[in-house]
């Protein structure tokens, strides 16, 4: 049905621009695959333009790999930018904005980014504020992030909220069948994920027995990650807090299905993919309250604390890890975990939605 109703639009075809290569292991980039994949099975043809340069902080191999890339599409297409190469050069949208039909995709605005400066928080909001005023609507990965673009000037009839899916994956065994139990931690070490965080917890656990697996990005904050690992080392964690780096599909699945906790002590979040994947799993989160988080993980599910606190975040995992209470906590959560889970969309649901809001924002039709 979906290849038959394809068919009836005047151009279904979507350009689809990125920076850098679409296979990179961040929730970002997974999520721009699964949706790029999902429509292309509903009937469109999508194009990706994968760019090339600093994004997105921008240099003149970012602008010029821009610019051809908007210049090579056809009059009246429609674009879908991914908001790190949305919001470095608005100019160049705007110069576009005649002649294409272009959504933003927005996992979060870059403004919101933890780790920089005032100076810069100002220059790129100021950059996306520009960049969102020359597309026709936005897309986003949470309600949290639709309303915290009221502040840069759109409206709510211009944006459209895709949550991201959610694979059907095997539970995890760790919450209920473990003898030390094991704690994981998904995403790049970078300032906004909060690793410091964790590793300032971790050291007033010491008394109690445990591991951390910490899977991610070493590369993506490299002075920022080798102060991580060295604060790890002279808090004397390096035997038990394990910074593996990125993992293949395999080992990742078995890092999650012998967790017996999931800790992410991130910052802001603009949804959290890592905190579903945790709860597809069956895992009990230990997470913040920062951005969408307390929007993604359900209450009952998880043991949320203020982020950047140390103290509240090492009191959360103690309760989690004591022998007897501790093991009956994990599982009251651990079965909320897989309730909410049940209620989160598939990757094709995903995609269904995400075409939805491509023919609202973008209807057929002549620019």
């Amino acid at each position: 049905m979906g290849q038959l109703r394809r068919q009836d639009l005047t151009n279904p075809i979507l350009h689809f621009v990125v920076p850098g290569a679409l296979d990179q292991c961040t929730g970002g980039y997974i999520y721009d695959a699964h949706v790029i994949a999902g429509l292309r099975d509903i009937g469109w043809r999508v194009d990706v333009h994968n760019l090339t340069g600093n994004f997105p902080g921008g240099d003149a191999e970012a602008r010029s790999s821009l610019t051809s890339a908007l210049a090579g599409i056809p009059d009246g297409c429609r674009v879908v930018i991914d908001g790190l190469a949305m919001g470095g050069f608005p100019e160049l949208l705007q110069a576009e904005s005649g002649r294409l039909r272009m959504l933003a995709l927005v996992h979060h605005p870059l403004a919101d980014e933890v780790g920089i400066g005032e100076s810069e928080r100002t220059r790129l909001r100021a950059l996306e504020r520009a960049g969102l005023g020359a597309c026709a609507g936005v897309v986003v990965t949470s309600e949290f992030t639709a309303r915290r673009l009221g502040i840069y000037g759109v409206g709510p009839e211009r944006i459209g909220v895709v949550t991201p899916g959610v694979d059907v994956v095997r539970h995890a065994i760790g919450p209920v069948n473990v003898q030390e139990p094991s704690l994981l931690c998904v995403g790049s070490v970078i300032p906004r994920k909060g690793h410091k965080t964790l590793v300032l917890a971790l050291k007033e656990l010491m008394d109690l027995p445990w591991t951390c697996h910490c899977v991610g990005s070493l590369d993506r904050a490299p002075d920022y990650s080798g102060s991580v690992q060295e604060l790890n080392a002279q808090m004397g964690l390096t035997g038990r807090v394990r910074f593996v780096g990125e993992c293949e599909a395999g080992p990742l699945d078995a890092f999650y299905h012998h967790a017996s906790l999931f800790v992410l002590p991130s910052h802001y979040e603009g949804y959290g993919m890592a905190l579903a994947e945790a709860m597809a799993r069956g895992l009990p989160v230990v997470s913040t309250t920062g951005g969408a988080i307390p929007d993604t993980v359900d209450a009952e599910a998880s043991v949320l604390v203020p982020p950047g606190d140390a103290l509240a975040l090492s009191a959360a995992i103690r309760g989690l890890l004591s022998e007897v209470e501790g093991s009956k906590r994990r599982r009251v959560l651990a079965s909320a975990a897989r309730n909410r889970a049940a209620q989160l969309p598939s990757w094709d649901e995903a995609a269904v939605r995400f075409d939805a809001v491509l023919l609202t924002l973008m209807p057929d039709g002549d620019i």
